[in-house]
Formats: C-alpha cells, sequence, structure tokens
C-alpha cells in the first residue's frame, strides 16, 4: 500500500522514512510539497500521490514561539489539519496523525489514558487538541497517536541541545519537577509502521485515538543525565547537572506537571509495548555524534 508522509523532513517523518517498513511503499512529502496551510496544494499532492494511507508529521511544533505566535500555530496544528482531512475524507483515504502529550494539564498524579479530559495549559497543545477533533469531526477513518518528549538524531529537540551545551558549559541547569517519557522518533516509526500495516489489512473497530512513549517516566533533569551518561565515553567533557525546579527556570509556555501516557490501549489493539529509553539514546546519539564529526 502506498503511505504518503507528510512532515517528511521532520523528526519523525525522516525516521519512518528511514525505516521503510516492509509492504509499505512510503513517498515523502515536505514543506515544499506539501504545505497544509494550503488547501489546493493538499488537493493536489492527494491527486498526485493517490495514497491508501497518510502519515500526517507535519506540525508547528515550537511550544514556547506559538505564545507569540497563536495564528501561525493554530493556522497549522489546527487549520491544515481541518484541510487535510477534509480532503482525505473526499478521497476514502486513511489517516495517522500525530498529537502530543500536551493536550493534557499535568494535575492527575497517574499516567493519562485516553479517554481522560484533555485539557492544555499552553497554546501549542491547544492547537494540537483543536487538531484532533478536526481529524474526528471529520474522517473516520483515523489513527491519532499521542506521543511525548520527542527526541532524534535530526532537529531541535532536548538530546541534541544537551549535547551541543555540553560541549562548552561546565555545568546545565535542568527542570527537576516535570515528569514525562522521552520518546525515539525510530520507535515512534516503528509504532505508525506497524499501525499501517493493520490499517492495510483491515481495521475493524479499532479506529480512534491511541498512546505511544518509551518505556521511563522521568523528570527532564533524570533524562539530560541519561543523555550524558550514554554520551560520556564520545564527548570530551561531561559537564554537572544542577537540578532546579519550574519556578527558578520560566518559559513563555507553561509545561504540564504530569504527561505521562499510558499505552495500555495500545498494546491491547496492536500487541505494541514500549521500547526502551537507553536503546533510543544510543541508536541517536551515536547517529548525532557521527553527523557532527562527518
Amino acid at each position: 500500500m502506498k503511505v504518503l508522509v507528510t512532515g517528511a523532513d521532520g523528526q519523525v517523518g525522516r525516521a519512518l522514512m528511514a525505516a521503510r517498513p516492509p509492504g509499505l511503499q512510503l513517498s515523502p512529502a515536505g514543506r515544499e510539497v506539501l504545505d497544509l496551510t494550503n488547501s489546493d496544494q493538499i488537493r493536489r499532492c492527494l491527486d498526485a500521490e493517490r495514497p491508501g494511507i497518510v502519515v500526517n508529521c507535519a506540525a508547528y511544533t515550537a511550544v514556547d514561539k506559538a505564545e507569540s505566535e497563536i495564528a501561525v500555530a493554530m493556522a497549522v496544528n489546527r487549520g491544515g489539519v481541518a484541510k487535510l482531512a477534509a480532503a482525505m475524507a473526499e478521497r476514502g483515504m486513511a489517516l495517522i496523525h500525530l498529537s502530543t502529550d500536551y493536550v493534557f494539564d499535568g494535575r492527575k498524579p497517574d499516567p493519562y489514558v485516553e479517554s481522560d479530559t484533555a485539557a492544555p495549559i499552553n497554546v501549542y497543545g491547544q492547537s494540537k487538541l483543536a487538531g484532533e477533533a478536526a481529524v474526528q469531526k471529520t474522517l473516520p477513518e483515523h489513527v491519532i497517536l499521542r506521543t511525548s518528549w520527542v527526541y532524534g538524531s535530526h532537529g531541535q529537540n532536548f538530546m541534541r541541545t544537551m549535547l551541543r551545551l555540553a560541549q562548552d558549559r561546565d555545568e546545565i541547569r535542568v527542570v527537576d519537577d516535570q515528569l514525562g517519557c522521552p520518546t525515539a522518533a525510530s520507535h515512534i516509526a516503528e509504532v505508525i509502521g506497524a499501525i499501517a500495516g493493520e490499517i492495510e489489512h483491515g481495521m475493524e473497530n479499532r479506529w480512534g485515538i491511541y498512546h505511544y512513549r518509551d518505556d521511563s517516566a522521568v523528570t527532564w533533569h533524570d533524562f539530560a543525565r541519561r543523555i550524558l551518561k550514554v554520551a560520556g565515553p564520545r564527548i570530551d567533557r561531561v559537564p554537572k547537572l544542577i537540578p532546579v525546579s519550574t519556578a527558578e527556570y520560566p518559559t513563555a509556555a507553561a509545561r504540564p506537571a504530569n504527561s505521562v501516557l499510558d499505552c495500555r490501549r495500545l498494546k491491547k489493539a496492536f500487541g505494541l509495548t514500549p521500547r526502551s529509553v537507553d536503546e533510543g539514546l544510543a541508536r541517536h546519539i551515536g547517529d548525532s555524534l557521527e553527523a557532527r564529526a562527518a
């Protein structure tokens, strides 16, 4: 089956194209080919490619910048997704759409399940939740895959930021009171590939929202410690990590104190279970350092 990958030049899009799931013919569509804010471009691309499945990895993801670029974030994450879903519904195509743990407010002490009430506390989360609603309203044949704290070998992410800062800092201050699950782009790509394969062979009543994240719930400080532990033998210096509170490290966008996702529904429906954070780090740190050295 042909699968169109929007946002193919982003973290997850690139990982999916590299994974090349067996049995699927992947066709990349970066922003220059398919801009979610352009309805005509969406229709032309869908008609030219004629995919059975679209994997939407395209999104506005600048969490802090979104607070001052509300219209832009909403135009992509809500309006663009609505345009894509409507065009796909007209053509009988199925959608796998990526969303985020930031649709939750972080007040729940336990991991979030798919049926928990979404109440985002920042513009980015609000825009992604609005995109989810647009998909649900327009296109019955959809899988919305919420994930969290995504990192990979390319683009801007926490792992790559820590590796960059380690080059010239003796100390790094890192927030230690926000809990979430770092998730490798390559692992998300594997999950998407598996779900796409199931769509090809018949989904029956498995459409809807699912959660996927890797196996460890940690703070940003814990995550930084793991990054430096894995990277340590391959970098020139390992800075000291200083734990700080959210109040001591203010950002434009509020973050949920707890955004851990429960993945049991995904396991029940597709037999997919969380992968290892350390395994993902070993792969992506290696790729990132090799690319930097080249």
